[in-house]
């Protein structure tokens, strides 16, 4: 099993996941973030006073999967989420050791 976890501009979300769905994959987590990396952030205007964003928001989404439907997913986010401009985000892919599902018990890839 693997689990990715992928940061993404937050306008982006509903077509990344109509494409998860379409992928036939489900069960995605998704958590407000902030962060930057080589946006570094910006200057805002706010009543007269100029101030840094340093910490611009993104959308954190995970999903844990079986090892051969990671490549399907991957693609199904790169697409959904480009839109070719510096900010676009970041996917990460690591390894699960294991999985259980509260209700019924069941391990492993059932429980996903």
């Amino acid at each position: 099993m693997k689990k990715i976890e992928a940061i993404i501009k937050p306008f982006k979300l509903d077509e990344v996941k109509e494409a998860l769905q379409s992928a036939g994959l489900q069960g995605i987590t998704v958590t407000e973030a902030k962060g930057f990396g080589r946006q570094k952030g910006h200057t805002e205007l706010y009543r007269g006073a100029e101030y840094v964003v340093d910490f611009l928001p993104k959308v954190k989404i995970e999903i844990v999967l079986a090892d051969d439907a990671v490549d399907n997913a991957i693609e199904a986010i790169r697409k959904a989420a480009q839109t070719g401009r510096i900010g676009d985000g970041k996917i990460f892919v690591s390894n699960v050791e294991g999985a259980i599902r509260i209700r019924t018990g069941e391990t492993g890839a059932d429980a996903i």
